[in-house]
């Protein structure tokens, strides 16, 4: 099983991404109360180097044979990646390696500091967030380490964006009752108009938060907070479904790399993975009787996720 990346993954905002750990499980600089993985095991600010780079390109190497439809591959996974002090060496190696598009996901946390800024513009697309203008909601939502004011991190977004001069698609995590006030929705546009990114994509609490108290937005209310945010808002829509051939020469495994990162649906299995739905039902029982996943019921829908 590969230690560094996983899938690729139907994304409702890449397609099929290649996803890419740099940090290991859970790394972070945020511990966000909506987070899909878990509560952050080490909250830090720290760059440093958690994994080689000629380890990262082998994996991403065998991952990419040409029956395999790939959109991007993704700087995300486990922790943020910006704490990882090879992410420019690594985009640049990775555009030696393939023509597929490199994607960072951020929750732009250290674009305040310049060398980790410089770093992620050699990407093509870039994906920060920034879930709100005001820093008591800031703290409420996102659980920042100690040392991380919003100011800087929001001074950090505008510097991104004077600088780089690819596309900048910046996600609003809404969490019911804590940052879709009227007054934050305000704050939130007038920042976003200084940030000037070129698309924002609003998202609402979808699978198992990191704390129960974290709830979603409604259709109707993910469609006021669109219109008030303005023309260049949309809600992230939902996964395109496309044919994929099975190629998993290991299903197992691939749905334990999965499962590792992020609680999964059956349809996200089906997708990602290519399979008969029966094939993968008879693979999670499997794993389920060997207690190496576990279910959880979230809204009415069953995740599959580590036991």
């Amino acid at each position: 099983m590969a230690k560094h990346v996983y899938g690729p993954v139907p994304s409702r905002r890449l397609g099929y991404s290649l996803g890419v750990d740099l940090v290991p499980y859970k790394v972070c600089s945020f511990d966000c109360i909506y987070c899909q993985i878990g509560r952050t095991t080490e909250k830090t600010v720290e760059r440093r180097e958690y994994a080689r780079v000629d380890e990262i390109l082998a994996e991403i190497s065998s991952a990419v044979p040409a029956d395999k439809p790939i959109d991007y591959i993704t700087l995300s996974g486990s922790g943020e990646p910006t704490l990882s002090s090879i992410t420019g060496t690594l985009v640049h190696e990775i555009k030696r390696l393939t023509r597929v598009p490199v994607a960072i996901l951020t929750n732009s946390s250290l674009l305040h500091n310049e060398e980790a800024r410089r770093e992620v513009t050699s990407a093509d697309l870039l994906l920060p967030s920034l879930d709100a203008a005001q820093e008591c909601t800031f703290q409420k939502i996102n659980r920042p380490h100690p040392s991380l004011k919003l100011s800087e991190i929001v001074a950090g977004l505008t510097h991104l964006r004077e600088e780089y001069a690819g596309v900048i698609w910046l996600e609003v995590m809404l969490v019911k009752g804590i940052n879709d006030t009227p007054q934050e929705i305000e704050a939130l546009r007038d920042t976003i108009a200084r940030i000037r990114p070129d698309k924002v994509q609003l998202n609402t609490v979808m699978r198992p938060p990191s704390e129960k108290s974290a709830h979603p937005l409604n259709a109707r209310e993910l469609n006021d907070i669109r219109t008030r945010l303005g023309s260049r808002c949309e809600i992230i829509p939902h996964f395109p479904q496309r044919r994929r051939s099975a190629t998993a020469k290991n299903t197992a495994e691939e749905i334990l790399a999965l499962v590792k990162r992020r609680p999964v649906t059956l349809s996200d299995l089906v997708r990602s993975l290519g399979i008969h739905r029966n094939e993968a039902i008879k693979h999670l029982n499997l794993l389920e009787r060997k207690r190496k996943i576990r279910t959880h019921t979230h809204r009415g829908l069953q995740y599959y996720e580590q036991s």
